[in-house]
């Protein structure tokens, strides 16, 4: 029996809206998903009735007890050993959107996105490559309106009161404060067609290729 290699982790992290989905799909676009793997942290969102509201009863989403981390942690730890996770994704609310079950294998390159896998410690450890994706607010401002009124449903007074009360100081206390402790840091204002390359050409030679 052979012996399992450890995956190689890269962690990916960033501001809401400041263009990690772009650059993961550019990834998971470029290499058969026996090499690579995309694992998000969306996916670990708790239960509308789990959630906890702030002082206007509203549930913020991006504070990290918003997400089930441990679930998170344990599931690395699970790839490390070679096991498969399987995942119901998570639809946002969107009730036009039926949540699918989305098994995971282990692959030699494991991507792990979200706006805490630097934040919380058990997952920051696992991590052999950190990177950080930024953008000027109002692009990212920009950018969360589209989305989310296309994807998630919701109206400009909505995500303007959500991007003010939460997703602005949730990102200042849990999200900027790691990018000095990554190992890239990817300006995304208008391209990132050379960082895309430097990443590739690290994962070529990961993959040994």
């Amino acid at each position: 029996m052979s012996e399992q290699i450890k995956p190689y982790f890269i962690g990916v992290s960033g501001g809401s809206a400041s263009g990690k989905t772009f650059f993961l799909q550019h990834l998971i676009n470029k290499y058969p998903k026996e090499k690579l793997t995309l694992i998000s942290q969306d996916n670990y969102y708790k239960p509308h009735e789990e959630q906890k509201r702030d002082a206007n009863g509203e549930i913020n989403f991006d504070h990290p007890d918003s997400v089930n981390l441990d679930s998170l942690v344990k599931d690395l730890q699970r790839l490390t050993k070679g096991e498969t996770i399987v995942l119901k994704e998570y639809t946002f609310g969107n009730g036009n959107k039926e949540a699918k079950e989305i098994a995971y294998a282990p692959a030699p390159i494991m991507l792990i996105e979200g706006l805490f896998v630097f934040y919380k410690k058990e997952i920051a450890e696992q991590l052999d490559l950190k990177i950080f994706v930024e953008a000027d607010e109002h692009i990212k401002l920009s950018r969360r309106i589209k989305r989310d009124y296309e994807e998630r449903g919701y109206g400009l007074t909505e995500v303007l009161k959500m991007y003010e009360n939460h997703v602005i100081p949730m990102y200042k206390q849990y999200v900027a404060p790691y990018k000095e402790q990554c190992d890239l840091i990817i300006p995304n204002n208008l391209h990132m067609e050379r960082a895309m390359r430097v990443i590739c050409d690290h994962v070529d030679r990961v993959l040994g290729g």
